[in-house]
């Protein structure tokens, strides 16, 4: 018997502390791998990506772009998306 695998991305749910907003959380995340450089400058932060990754909601995901953005890490173009920003 052979077995399959999958070339499709393997969701991650987060453990979510319940005393605190799950955005800050992922917020948290987020900025961890911007400091690690797991996000490179430029790299794309996909919004749908992190609805899928982190089991929430849009609105929940346009927090934490809009936290991160505040921020400064990182910058968001129309019609492009949002991308980690040049140190």
């Amino acid at each position: 018997m052979s077995a399959c695998i999958s070339m499709h991305t393997v969701t991650r749910v987060m453990e979510f502390d319940p005393t605190r907003p799950k955005w800050a959380q992922i917020a948290d995340e987020i900025r961890r791998r911007i400091a690690s450089g797991e996000y490179p400058p430029n790299h794309l932060i996909s919004e749908v990506q992190m609805e899928a990754e982190f089991d929430v909601a849009r609105g929940t995901v346009r927090k934490v772009t809009a936290a991160l953005r505040a921020e400064g890490l990182i910058v968001t173009t129309p019609g492009m998306g949002s991308f980690v920003a040049k140190r």
